[in-house]
């Protein structure tokens, strides 16, 4: 067999080797639990912090 060339066999074991199986882009995953966010100021900082960036 000459540089390149392959056999049947070798093109099959390629193929199954980059087969895609899609079928999860299917099935939505579910998401249990909960986020959240705690950035230590009360909304009133935040917004005195606003419009000083702002320059007001």
């Amino acid at each position: 067999m000459s540089m390149g060339a392959y056999d049947d066999e070798e093109h099959e074991r390629r193929e199954q080797k980059t087969r895609v199986d899609a079928d999860f882009a299917e099935e939505r995953s579910e998401y249990r639990g909960r986020v959240t966010y705690d950035s230590g100021e009360s909304a009133e900082a935040l917004l005195d912090q606003f419009k000083t960036i702002k320059g007001e």
